[in-house]
């Protein structure tokens, strides 16, 4: 993971680790440097998490002014839905996942344990993001939203996301995976009666690849991608019980 890099406003992003094709930008928020009190605190992008809507509004006025773009935040429903954007379309558009030809206008998800998903084509026209729960990405969301875009010489980045050590699911889950590809199988530990260990995304990275995408960067499933285990740096709806901000992983073109 690269360091978080200072970008104007001194807001501190995470930046990928991938070699874009010209003109592409991508980033993705911490919890630090906003003005949301706790249990937000302090860079909350969620305006559906119960924190103040002037403090949600400040904060993603730094997020955007410090990207140069502008974020357009979607009502995510842990589906599959995908939608085109432009520079008109409206905060609040219920789809789990994005893409756009337009310059400025940044695909943009929001988590707190979920794994977004970055994508661009090999050169750099069409943009994409995904919101990659178990649910929308046993769903298809991956498949859903490179159907989008060329995905020969494609890559793609994985943010931050609740790490293999501490995702616990039931037996339904690992069996909704495995009926789709039996090979998902390897991405579940035993941890104990009933309950599994699942590596998100390992999960999504096997996708992207059964889809075409094979230049795969980012989360690669060790500690310092865990949402869960990092509360300096990251939001966790599930460590934090559902009292916690929302971080925002974007990409654009410039």
């Amino acid at each position: 993971m690269n360091l978080p890099l200072h970008l104007p406003l001194h807001l501190p992003l995470l930046l990928p680790d991938w070699t874009a094709p010209r003109g592409v930008r991508a980033a993705c928020s911490t919890r630090s440097s906003g003005v949301s009190a706790p249990p937000y605190d302090s860079l909350n992008l969620g305006d559906h998490v119960g924190d103040g809507e002037a403090n949600v509004a400040a904060n993603r006025d730094l997020f955007a002014r410090a990207i140069q773009a502008q974020p357009v935040f979607m009502h995510q429903v842990h589906g599959v839905g995908v939608v085109r954007l432009d520079a008109r379309t409206p905060h609040g558009i219920e789809a789990d996942a994005c893409f756009t030809t337009e310059r400025g206008v940044a695909c943009t998800i929001m988590v707190a344990d979920c794994l977004p998903v970055l994508l661009t084509d090999a050169r750099g026209e069409t943009i994409a993001a995904a919101h990659c729960g178990w649910r929308s990405l046993s769903g298809g969301v991956i498949e859903a939203v490179c159907a989008k875009l060329a995905t020969e010489g494609a890559m793609a980045w994985l943010g931050p996301c609740i790490g293999p050590r501490a995702f616990e699911v039931g037996p339904e889950v690992k069996a909704v995976f495995e009926a789709d590809d039996a090979a998902a199988a390897r991405h579940f530990k035993p941890h104990r009666e009933g309950k599994w260990l699942a590596d998100l995304a390992a999960l999504a990275r096997m996708r992207l690849q059964r889809c075409g995408v094979n230049l795969i960067c980012g989360n690669d499933g060790t500690d310092a991608w865990c949402t869960v285990g990092n509360p300096a740096r990251f939001f966790s709806h599930r460590r934090d019980r559902g009292l916690s901000g929302r971080m925002a992983a974007c990409i654009w073109r410039t």
